[in-house]
């Protein structure tokens, strides 16, 4: 008689288990392939996610029946999907170490025949794991510190467009968006040390456009220096940053990696740094409500490992549209120490932050002076605004381009319309000429 796989799947649903408080607990959208029980294919997704196999086995080691994960809870979402809440025993987990938990719960599942979807939306992560890991350096609070910036968002800019300045045109260009208002130069996430733009030429550039702002304005500016690249000059890169008296450093951390990103956070505590988290590529998993990866996951994954702002997406302008309170979630979960789903979603869990610091969500792409107070009224003043074509598109050039951004915040910071600020200030009537108040789609 063969073996029936199913049985050996179902060891691992147990609809009666209750979770201890340090357990690791999953959620996961799972679509069934055809012919595949919900409970056949949540078995599967806790086996290969922790200890099982595709057979009975002859040998068992002592620890197998402790190390179990259980799918123990089932929602049906009415689309042929459903939610599962899977148990982990947090010992399954080095401490310390993203890589090893992304292979274990982010791993070989999404490749099982009888899954036909997959999406891990949250991942609950107790107190005596949390603490494994450092979180930020300097968190909301100590780059605030760094900038001297008290009660309104921090600005930044992407000198557009992407690619093509020289390190000469690079600074000039940093140095009139600086002066114009604006707290941070922010290199794209494709601008590292190409040929037409070496990376220290650049730095070196920047850096002497940071001292002649600062000085000019009074006010403390800082460059988010991109260091992703291979390991051993991602590291020549960071100490060359702080070498230059730079405080950030920018690291896209899906491209270069967790592994990279936790190193990244331990150079930062040596050389006293913040760290500027780019998610280029996270579309590639976030995007597909049915199959991949959470954003609010990984934005969850890259507080624990030490980014200080993380990218999380831009509120739709307007009414609170789905996007919206995607973001909003987005940006609770980076942001509150404790996080406590609104009432009614099944999607997410309470997530107590330990001993991990709040960090800067960053709003970006297709932003201008227009939208700048409804990003703020949804968001709140703890955030960074990043525009980039919105003050390098700007008619009169990029400082009057950072002058309007700047006057905008200080127009909704004081609860005046943009109409009625822009009376007196030509560099943001110029720009709602130009943009109006509409997000670019």
């Amino acid at each position: 008689m063969h073996e029936h796989f199913d049985s050996i799947y179902l060891e691992f649903v147990d609809e009666s288990y209750k979770p201890g408080k340090d357990e690791v607990i999953a959620v996961f959208r799972v679509t069934p392939a055809q012919g595949i029980s919900i409970k056949d294919a949540a078995g599967r997704i806790a086996a290969e996610s922790s200890v099982g196999t595709w057979t009975t086995l002859s040998v068992k080691p002592s620890w197998f029946e402790k190390l179990k994960a259980k799918a123990y809870r089932f929602h049906d979402l009415g689309d042929g999907s459903w939610l599962v809440w899977v148990a982990y025993p947090v010992e399954l987990f080095e401490e310390g170490s993203i890589p090893n938990f992304a292979s274990s719960i982010l791993g070989n599942i999404f490749g099982m025949k009888a899954i036909a979807g997959l999406r891990v939306e949250d991942v609950y992560f107790p107190p005596s794991y949390l603490e494994t890991f450092p979180g930020p350096n300097k968190g909301i609070q100590g780059v605030r510190e760094i900038l001297g910036i008290k009660d309104r968002p921090i600005l930044a800019t992407v000198p557009k467009p992407k690619l093509g300045y020289t390190p000469e045109e690079y600074g000039r260009v940093a140095y009139e968006i600086l002066i114009g208002g604006i707290d941070l130069v922010k290199d794209d996430e494709n601008f590292a040390s190409q040929p037409f733009c070496r990376f220290e030429a650049r730095l070196k550039e920047v850096m002497k456009a940071i001292d002649r702002a600062e000085k000019e304005t009074g006010e403390r500016k800082g460059y988010l220096a991109n260091v992703t690249a291979p390991i051993r000059e991602m590291e020549k890169r960071i100490k060359l940053v702080a070498d230059y008296g730079n405080k950030f450093i920018m690291i896209d951390f899906l491209t270069a990696g967790w592994a990279a990103l936790q190193h990244a956070r331990e150079l930062a505590e040596e050389y006293d740094l913040a760290i500027h988290g780019h998610r280029a590529f996270h579309a590639a998993f976030t995007r597909n409500p049915k199959h991949g990866v959470s954003m609010f996951l990984v934005a969850k994954l890259a507080r624990m490992a030490g980014v200080d702002h993380v990218h999380v997406g831009t509120p739709g302008v307007g009414k609170m549209d789905a996007k919206t309170r995607e973001v909003l979630e987005h940006t609770r979960i980076v942001r509150e120490q404790y996080y406590r789903p609104k009432e009614g979603d099944l999607f997410h869990l309470e997530q107590p932050w330990s001993n991990i610091k709040p960090v800067f969500p960053v709003a970006s792409g297709g932003l201008h002076p227009g939208t700048l107070p409804e990003v703020i009224r949804v968001m709140g003043k703890d955030i960074i605004m990043q525009v980039g074509g919105g003050v390098l598109g700007h008619p009169d050039g990029p400082e009057a381009g950072a002058r309007a951004v700047r006057q905008a915040v200080e127009a909704a910071m004081k609860g005046i319309s943009l109409d009625e600020y822009a009376r007196e200030h030509r560099e943001l009537a110029r720009a709602l000429e130009k943009w109006g108040y509409v997000r670019p789609v």
